[in-house]
């Protein structure tokens, strides 16, 4: 008989702990997938939403200061064209506008060649504040000037550009050779003169150090950034000024950052909103951004200055405390389903020990040990009545090996006395064969005798003497009744082996 697998239980209460683990992780991770995906797409919204309102927030306000120096610049110059026939009355207007807006750095009133006949070929006259890379509007020191850079001002755009459109514009910001000590966008105002003819240009200044200030002060996260791109690609306003006249986003890609990056500087001068993904110098990051769009007030000359605005958000900013509590949900995940495989175990297991006992006994009563003790169950469940059932089962097969046995017994009993009376039988039949065949062979002399005899009777019947023929019947007649005496002993004896077996 082949023995039984005693470790079943334990390896079913492996089995249906780890079903009940997988189970529950499959479920575990599809509700952890729904809710990271939901939480992330949530958390990309939110910054999304964030970088939105603070783009809007900047491009308003920087516009607000642009628009608030416009409005200056329109104000001085009305009062201005009374005074054209007057040189010293620019001094004082150019002074005066830087005066009257604590945003403007600088203004120059400058007129074409010769329009002054007593003043020279050119004519300029350029009040600004001291230069200084942190905007102070409680410094009130104007400083006074006939010149800008060391170069005629005809040659220079916020002189060119105006002159030629004979249009209001925004220029800049100005190159290096074309500024003194730190970088300006210019508002350009053509002055004109009762024919509608261009004399001259207000140009005033607008430091990117005071735009720089703002922008960079939005930071919606930690490590984000805000920046200003012109419409070629150059950087109006980086937080690393060094760019600013050296690189372009386009430039910037062929020694730092990747294909992803020349791809966000079209889209961002592209002129539409939304948001890329791009790595540089090896942090992935989003930036959000939007055109430079003016607001429309009445009499404003809306020139599309191509200006770009972004916010460069590195993915951490955005994802950070997401990934780091989607790796702390994993690692507590693992160790939860972990424990609850162990506790899955312990618990199976025990539940589970009546079947280990019931294994133990059935191999006991595989073995022959039929009377082997169950002990009554103390659970309720399927297991418990299983282990009940089973003992009755066991109780029942004990009590019918019991009667086996006795009937065995009796069997073997009765056997034994059937092998008796067969053995009896067959010394019996033995005799009895053995009896007749001495009968027999005490028969056929007196019959071969008696044949003999009769034979000689009537082959001689007419010629034999009285005396021989006396002698022959004589003996006929001696061996007839030793014959009848043979017969009688063994009818005898066949009535006493018949009275025997009635008996």
């Amino acid at each position: 008989m082949s023995k039984l697998n005693l470790h079943v239980p334990n390896k079913l209460s492996v089995r249906l702990s780890l079903m009940v683990v997988f189970a529950i992780a499959i479920l575990l991770m599809a509700a952890l997938f729904i809710m990271f995906f939901v939480s992330r797409k949530t958390v990309k919204e939110e910054a999304t939403q964030k970088a939105e309102q603070s783009l809007e927030g900047v491009v308003q306000h920087i516009d607000n200061i642009l628009l608030s120096v416009e409005q200056s610049t329109g104000n001085i110059y009305w009062n201005m064209l009374n005074y054209l026939d007057k040189p010293d009355m620019m001094y004082m207007y150019s002074r005066k506008l830087v005066e009257s807006n604590p945003y403007i750095a600088g203004c120059a009133i400058v007129f074409e060649p010769n329009y002054y006949k007593d003043r020279g070929e050119l004519f300029m006259t350029y009040a600004h504040r001291p230069y200084s890379k942190i905007y102070n509007p409680a410094d009130t020191t104007i400083i006074m000037a006939e010149s800008f850079v060391n170069r005629p001002y005809t040659e220079q755009t916020w002189y060119t550009q105006p002159m030629n459109t004979r249009k209001p514009c925004w220029v800049g910001p100005l190159k290096k050779n074309e500024i003194e000590k730190e970088p300006l966008v210019t508002y350009c105002l053509p002055i004109y003169t009762g024919q509608n003819k261009v004399v001259g240009v207000i140009a005033v200044d607008v430091s990117l150090f005071t735009l720089s200030q703002i922008v960079l002060a939005v930071k919606p996260s930690p490590d984000s950034y805000c920046t200003l791109l012109n419409q070629d690609g150059s950087y109006i306003i980086h937080p690393d000024s060094s760019k600013l006249f050296h690189e372009t986003v386009f430039t910037q890609k062929k020694h730092k950052g990747d294909e992803s990056l020349e791809e966000t500087g079209r889209a961002m001068l592209s002129g539409k909103k939304g948001c890329e993904f791009f790595r540089l110098n090896g942090v992935d990051s989003y930036v959000f951004y939007q055109p430079f769009e003016r607001d429309s007030v009445q009499g404003r000359f809306m020139d599309d200055m191509g200006w770009s605005a972004g916010i460069i958000y590195p993915e951490d900013d955005i994802f950070g405390e997401y990934n780091r509590l989607l790796n702390y949900v994993l690692v507590i995940a693992i160790i939860g389903l972990l424990l609850l495989l162990f506790l899955c175990y312990v618990f199976v297991r025990h539940q589970l020990q009546p079947l280990s006992m019931l294994t133990t006994s059935t191999q006991r009563i595989a073995d022959g040990h039929y009377d082997e003790p169950i002990p009554d169950s103390r659970q309720q469940d399927e297991i418990g009545q299983l282990q009940n059932n089973f003992q009755r089962m066991q109780q029942s097969l004990s009590n019918h090996v019991g009667e086996l046995e006795q009937l065995k017994a009796l069997l073997q009993e009765r056997g034994s006395i059937l092998h008796t009376t067969y053995n009896e039988a067959q010394e019996a039949n033995r005799l009895k064969t053995s009896f007749l065949h001495n009968m027999t062979d005490q028969m056929i002399a007196p019959v071969n005798s008696i044949e003999k005899n009769v034979q000689t009777l009537r082959d001689h019947m007419h010629d034999i003497e009285q005396e021989e023929a006396d002698r022959l019947t004589d003996d006929i007649l001696s061996q007839g009744n030793t014959i009848t005496d043979l017969l009688n002993s063994l009818l005898d004896i066949s009535q006493g082996i018949r009275k025997k077996n009635e008996k």
